[in-house]
């Protein structure tokens, strides 16, 4: 038995006997039939503790527990200092910082920071496994522009598995950069975690995240964990920070009447100007930064529409938002936001091709934990083409910012124009990539490039590369010894 099929194996087990294996029947619930009963929770920010020498500590427990999800049940769940998703961690550009981060799981897990830009040894990827009862203190300075990135497990072939039961938490990254937007987090600044889940009838969580062609589409909706959920805005604008943290599902999101409202930033941070929308579309690992204004004494239901990708049938709803009767006045929108410079191609930059096959290998290849796929040189600026010959795929790049040149020879949307690290990939389309790679060399610690569809990711559709000092890309091993490690 390869490598491959033997991890499938013990995922299908191990969720089964978690989770059980009863499905409630039933398509996903339908505009309509939600009744908004449950106020939304808000992750606590995660508080740091700071030393003498300027360090910012933030301590993660990864552990196991239940949590009531749904009325008159208890849930078996996996969470970050608490039993069911993670803490809001919050810092800025400059900051020096360390974790700890503790496993107390019946098994190995990673924490992987999705969307930082920081040393391959502690980017959390699979080569950085944290044993049960084993604590990882990973360190870097944060050096990147303002955006909201987030953090979630990536254990080689176990992360469908691991973030279905409950594994993941925002990360927000403050900079120095002056910009008039709402930023009071949880008045109106409201971070929203979309994932989508199955229960079988005694509420425990159903489903195979490593079964068909995309493992989870579950047919409740959970925002931040709450089901059912409302929540009350008291100000003239709200920015809500929406990630999609589902296995698969892809959001269309609207508001119920159609109401325009702006972007004003995606994954890798905020636009140059606010981009006026009346739909925006997240795939998973995709995050986008959106300001609506309200009127006093209304409510107005947040909604996916249905598509035709295959992985984001039905309209759903999210969350209603109900507004005060007297509203707290909001600074206007300002024009201009980001100072950040478009990435550039430079002319003659080296072209990458990624053809992605079936639902388990790129270019041919499945996930080779010991093989060196891509070598890199440090500061490099690439174009990255990533072919799409079958269903809905997406692709994140770890530790890079990228730019979307085209998408089957169209330019993206306005509102994805901006500096992104996740993007999805049509079926029977060609995306091509203005690719950012960072200056942390490391010829034996690789990165990750995959489909963030995690049944994918964990069936092998990923490969590795390591970023190395310009003029050595010919002096790297193409193997890396897996025990070193793993």
């Amino acid at each position: 038995m390869s490598r491959r099929r033997f991890l499938t194996a013990v995922a299908l087990s191990g969720l089964a006997a978690g989770c059980g294996s009863s499905s409630e029947a039933g398509e996903p619930r339908p505009v309509g039939k939600l009744a908004f009963r449950t106020q939304l929770r808000i992750p606590p920010l995660l508080r740091p503790e700071t030393g003498k020498d300027g360090v910012r500590r933030f301590r993660l427990t990864m552990q196991s527990g239940r949590t009531g999800i749904l009325p008159g049940t208890s849930t078996a769940t996996w969470g970050f200092n608490g039993s069911f998703l993670g803490p809001t961690i919050r810092a800025s550009r400059g900051d020096r910082i360390q974790m700890a981060v503790t496993n107390r799981l019946p098994e190995t897990s990673t924490v992987h920071w999705h969307g930082m830009r920081l040393p391959a040894k502690m980017d959390g990827g699979p080569h950085q496994p944290i044993e049960p009862g084993a604590t990882w203190r990973p360190y870097w300075t944060l050096d990147q522009p303002a955006a909201t990135s987030w953090y979630h497990p990536h254990p080689h072939g176990r992360t469908a598995t691991h973030v279905y039961r409950g594994l993941a938490g925002m990360f927000i990254i403050d900079d120095d950069v002056e910009v008039e937007l709402p930023d009071r987090y949880g008045v109106d600044d409201i971070p929203l975690i979309l994932q989508d889940k199955t229960f079988a009838a005694d509420g425990s969580l159903a489903g195979d995240p490593l079964k068909d062609t995309f493992g989870i589409l579950g047919d409740h909706i959970l925002v931040n964990g709450t089901y059912d959920p409302f929540v009350n805005v008291t100000t003239e604008r709200a920015r809500f920070r929406i990630l999609n943290g589902s296995n698969a599902r892809m959001y269309n999101v609207v508001f119920s009447d159609r109401r325009a409202f702006h972007v004003v930033g995606n994954d890798a941070g905020l636009l140059p100007a606010p981009v006026r929308v009346d739909r925006v579309s997240l795939t998973p690992g995709e995050r986008v930064e959106i300001v609506a204004a309200f009127a006093p004494g209304e409510q107005v239901v947040l909604r996916s529409l249905s598509g035709s990708a295959g992985i984001d049938e039905g309209d759903l709803d999210l969350l209603k938002i109900i507004t005060a009767s007297r509203l707290t006045a909001s600074v206007p929108l300002p024009a201009r936001l980001a100072r950040t410079v478009p990435i550039a191609v430079p002319p003659g930059a080296r072209v990458r091709r990624f053809e992605l096959n079936g639902h388990d290998a790129i270019n041919h290849k499945e996930m080779d934990p010991s093989r060196i796929d891509e070598v890199v040189p440090a500061g490099a600026t690439e174009i990255w083409e990533i072919e799409n010959n079958v269903y809905a795929h997406n692709f994140h790049i770890h530790e890079v910012a990228f730019r979307i040149l085209d998408v089957g020879g169209s330019p993206p949307p306005g509102y994805a124009t901006g500096h992104k690290d996740t993007v999805y990939v049509p079926s029977k389309t060609t995306v091509r990539l203005a690719v950012q790679f960072g200056r942390y060399t490391d010829p034996r610690d690789p990165y990750m490039y995959h489909c963030h569809i995690l049944r994918h990711e964990d069936s092998g559709m990923m490969g590795q590369f390591v970023i190395v000092e310009p003029g050595t890309e010919n002096q790297v091993s193409r193997t890396i010894p897996v025990a070193h490690h793993m």
